[in-house]
């Protein structure tokens, strides 16, 4: 069996995940798993399949002819996940909106080599005021060498700095 990581756009219409189920059914293919959304109009998923190594190829022609219908499919093989001790936390940020809220926070988590494995985020109306809240969930891939205590203690400190709530903790 071949991996295919898909990466799908359209314009929201009802019927997109079915045609693309159809396509991927249609070659012997297996829907492994998938984050799908809309948002602002438009459809926008990642999806994990497999499909026997014979239909591959007809496959990925098959999904670049839905171009034809505005639902845009880009193709990558399945890479391997990265080797190491992992432990597995949670963020939870919530604070008052503005820029860089997020490049802030990623950058702190790269530097000290952790993965950002699912990131959620949304902004909406605060309950008394009606001021934009920035939220964000994430789940993070924090590498065994990496003192959890001293991530949180940075993350803290930032989250200080930014002025937002951030809690972190075992998932």
């Amino acid at each position: 069996m071949q991996h295919w990581i898909l990466t799908v756009m359209a314009p929201d219409q009802p019927g997109l995940v079915e045609r693309l189920a159809k396509v991927v059914a249609g070659h012997g293919g297996n829907w492994l798993e998938s984050r799908m959304a809309r948002m602002a109009g438009q459809f926008a998923g990642i999806l994990r399949v497999a499909v026997p190594e014979a239909s591959s190829q007809a496959l990925l022609d098959e999904l670049q002819s839905l171009q034809a219908q505005q639902i845009r499919v880009q193709v990558a093989a399945s890479g391997d996940n990265p080797a190491g001790q992992w432990q597995a936390m949670q963020l939870d940020l919530l604070g008052n909106d503005r820029p860089g809220i997020v490049r802030d926070v990623s950058r702190h988590l790269a530097e000290r080599g952790v993965n950002v494995e699912r990131l959620t985020t949304e902004v909406r109306a605060a309950p008394m005021s009606g001021e934009p809240l920035f939220h964000a969930e994430a789940l993070l891939a924090v590498p065994a060498s990496v003192s959890t205590a001293d991530l949180k203690a940075h993350l803290e400190s930032l989250a200080d700095d930014l002025m937002v709530e951030l809690k972190l903790g075992t998932e």
